[in-house]
């Protein structure tokens, strides 16, 4: 028996239709995935499932079959807001702008047990600690306590499906649950999911661009094009049959290797040997900590330690791209932040043999050298400012020389050259983010990096949020950036296949130390750490 039918599904907004008379079905206990491109209508599908697109107009059915059967499109307001996250749970792709700043992760998860479950104030506590715990953080007191931005990405992540699972859904609408999370993690996350399908029976529709974890998760497949259903059936007709050239496209879109090789580097600049083999970026003892509150009386006169980074060494060389990669919660990110001048730090970190922290003037010329791709570019691109404000903001503070007419100019040059112009879309300058879809932002990310003429650029997970076949020309912009300009990767990502095609050196760090570096060669074929192979293999 169908759990939820959906029959003639449109949806638009004004007069232009986004998703074009869908239908497709979900079965009682069943997994289905929902896949394509960005801007395909995956998530808008399921957000007009809760009615939670905003501004949306919706025809046609969706019915959802529990105690009786509904109509999800037609029920009064307040019965669908009572049957949200009770009968039909959410985890959003975005945790960072989903999770409210203000409140403790505890707090958010105990709101949703008050008003959904009716669990005595008592118990709520410890009842929010346990789904932390449930979906794999090693600390999950500690989160309950934290503030989303005092989490890494993937912790945020894990506390979102927390939240969604708190009242034991009959169908969970899963939007990128593991964009954030490492290799080892998803496999964690998708036993959980699972395991509470066994318990509840619970239908699982997820959307998701990582065919490998479709492979290893789904049941069924949907794949969705420019609003239209073009394929579906099972995982195993899909992926060795696929019907569909769109279908055929999505399967060949893992990343290419197509970088210069370290050797070659090298080679070309025997003519200047001694600045080429001076390192772009240079890390001695570099130690990170935050200070913690203790517990009991003792936390009246002193604080404690969260040590985030210990001890970590490494050089980025010029024209070459230095992975890192771990769990998450390993302090990936704050390695990057605190290479990039974001994050206090204790040891050596130089960039060109100049140290950061020696004064304003001097870090701001280390700013122009060293720029800064972030992991999630709706919320890293303010929403209040157009794209030529946004792209031309760091030539106000590196070449305030520049009129007006010059910084429009540099502007439209570092659009074109990721990719973005004028003719594919009318009035660029004076768009705003969110008119754009997640590979574009990216785009638009990369270009207000690159406008300042950078050496390095810190790449923070720069496509984890990305559907295969964006990835994909991301990562070729990337590389042929690196081979037109020369430019230094610091590359933090979870995915093999991003360090595969991209890196020339790689680190391995887990809960803050470095337990592995090395040659890509020598980290994918001959790893000598027990947590490298697992990496690598998964």
């Amino acid at each position: 028996m169908n759990l939820l039918e959906v029959q003639n599904l449109t949806v638009s907004f004004g007069d232009k239709p986004v998703v074009h008379g869908i239908n497709f079905a979900v079965k009682a206990g069943e997994r289905v995935a929902l896949v394509g491109e960005s801007g395909s209508g995956k998530t808008v599908t399921a957000l007009s499932l809760l009615r939670l697109a905003l501004n949306a107009q919706l025809s046609g059915s969706a019915l959802f079959r529990s105690q009786q059967t509904i109509d999800l499109l037609q029920v009064p307001e307040q019965q669908m807001r009572d049957m949200r996250g009770r009968d039909i749970a959410m985890i959003f792709q975005e945790p960072m702008t989903a999770l409210n700043p203000l409140f403790t992760i505890g707090n958010q998860i105990a709101e949703v047990l008050l008003q959904k479950q009716a669990v005595s104030s008592v118990d709520i506590a410890n009842t929010a600690i346990k789904l932390i715990a449930s979906t794999g953080i090693n600390d999950p007191e500690r989160c309950a306590k934290s503030y989303p931005h005092q989490l890494s990405g993937g912790q945020r992540q894990r506390a979102m499906i927390a939240m969604a699972l708190a009242c034991q859904p009959k169908l969970l609408l899963a939007d990128e649950p593991t964009t954030a999370l490492d290799v080892s993690l998803r496999l964690q996350i998708l036993e959980l999911l699972s395991d509470l399908q066994k318990q509840n029976g619970m239908a699982v529709v997820l959307i998701t661009h990582d065919l490998n974890l479709v492979r290893k998760f789904a049941d069924r497949i949907i794949v969705m094009e420019g609003g239209h259903i073009v394929e579906q059936g099972t995982v195993s007709d899909v992926f060795t049959n696929p019907q569909h050239t769109y279908t055929r496209k999505l399967l060949d879109s893992k990343p290419v290797r197509d970088v210069v090789e370290s050797s070659k580097v090298i080679n070309q600049q025997d003519k200047h040997t001694t600045i080429a083999q001076q390192p772009s970026m240079q890390a001695r003892d570099v130690r990170v900590s935050y200070p913690t509150a203790l517990a009991g009386f003792k936390g009246w006169f002193t604080k404690g330690e969260y040590v985030a980074v210990k001890h970590a060494n490494f050089e980025l060389m010029p024209g070459q791209t230095l992975g890192v990669i771990g769990e998450s919660g390993s302090g990936k990110t704050t390695l990057a932040l605190a290479a990039s001048g974001l994050q206090s730090f204790d040891g050596l970190l130089q960039i060109n043999e100049q140290q950061w922290g020696q004064g304003k003037v001097q870090d701001r010329g280390l700013r122009k050298v060293v720029q800064v791709v972030f992991q999630d570019p709706f919320s890293s691109l303010s929403p209040r400012m157009t794209i030529a404000e946004l792209v031309g903001e760091g030539l106000l503070v590196h070449s305030p020389e520049f009129n007006q007419m010059q910084r429009q100019t540099k502007v439209l040059q570092a659009l074109l050259e990721v990719g973005l112009t004028e003719a594919q879309f009318p009035n660029l300058l004076s768009r705003y983010p969110h008119e754009f879809s997640g590979g574009q932002r990216q785009r638009i990310a990369i270009a207000r990096a690159l406008i300042v003429e950078p050496q390095i650029l810190v790449l923070d997970e720069p496509t984890s949020a990305l559907d295969v076949t964006i990835q994909k020309q991301v990562l070729q912009l990337l590389q042929r950036l690196q081979r037109e300009r020369g430019l230094s990767y610091l590359l933090i990502t979870h995915d093999i296949d991003v360090i595969r095609a991209m890196a020339h050196h790689v680190l391995v760090m887990r809960h803050g130390e470095i337990v592995e570096s090395g040659s890509i060669e020598q980290i994918l074929q001959q790893p000598k750490n027990d947590y490298t192979a697992l990496l690598v293999n998964h």
